[in-house]
């Protein structure tokens, strides 16, 4: 079920729907929608199979919805909204941020999919997440398996949202960014330096720089939460942009569950 609250901050994101006077069914209201696309993201079942008796609407009604708000940007809004309401609480920890990847099966295959480095003879995609040094995720862009992690940095880096509610300006760039040595790269390096980030990338040249797992073990956690979610663990959707809805809502989940938790 939708929490109450959340539903709150919801409800004013989505477009309104353009009222046909036609015959036939009145439509699903919008949080019922919500409800069933969340059953699909929890449980990973087939759209057709989505049960009718729970009151979600048809399967496809679900998914329409789902393309519909990703096209509006309603799950990437949300998700700046519970980050800055983090930032409000405090429990943004801007002094550094942690980067890795993480490959699914992608059983469908369709767009940004390739060979699994794993098994070659199957297609996948990989998840490449940035977050904070609480574990809150910030960021998350899917690609082929056989991307390179490092290829990512900025783009991950770049792509940290500006986060408001707290005084000054909106802070989008943490103190330091934490990578293995997947991420090694003095071209890079150099870049996240002109943007005022401190690369701290072990090198595949050298031993690992003393406790640096220690303080990048928060990016493997938030892997876990993402993957819980049964429908990230394996990629089903072809196309991208529906399956980053889902990547982007159960990021939004996990923030509200943090933000819950300085609640009580």
């Amino acid at each position: 079920m939708v929490d109450d609250d959340l539903w709150a901050l919801i409800e004013p994101l989505p477009p309104a729907l353009a009222r046909e006077r036609a015959p036939g069914p009145r439509p699903v209201p919008d949080r019922q929608c919500l409800q069933g696309i969340l059953y699909v993201l929890h449980n990973d079942i087939a759209w057709q199979l989505l049960p009718p008796e729970l009151g979600f609407g048809s399967g496809q009604t679900c998914r329409r919805h789902l393309e519909r708000w990703q096209q509006a940007g309603v799950f990437d809004r949300l998700h700046r909204i519970l980050l800055a309401e983090l930032n409000a609480a405090g429990e943004l920890d801007w002094s550094r941020a942690c980067v890795d990847g993480s490959h699914v099966r992608a059983k469908k295959g369709g767009a940004d999919t390739g060979p699994s480095p794993v098994d070659r003879r199957k297609t996948g995609s990989k998840h490449h997440l940035v977050c904070d040094g609480c574990g809150t995720p910030l960021k998350v862009i899917t690609t082929a398996a056989n991307v390179n992690d490092v290829t990512q940095t900025l783009a991950l880096a770049d792509g940290i949202p500006p986060v408001a509610d707290r005084p000054g300006r909106p802070r989008h760039r943490p103190e330091a960014l934490l990578g293995d040595k997947g991420y090694d790269s003095d071209p890079h390096r150099r870049e996240l330096r002109k943007r005022r980030i401190l690369p701290i990338i072990s090198s595949r040249r050298a031993p690992n720089i003393k406790d640096l797992g220690k303080l990048r073990h928060v990016v493997e956690q938030t892997f876990a939460l993402l993957h819980q979610f049964k429908r990230l663990a394996v990629r089903r959707e072809r196309r991208t942009e529906l399956h980053g809805a889902f990547v982007s809502l159960a990021c939004s989940l996990i923030c509200w569950r943090r933000l819950k938790k300085t609640r009580t």
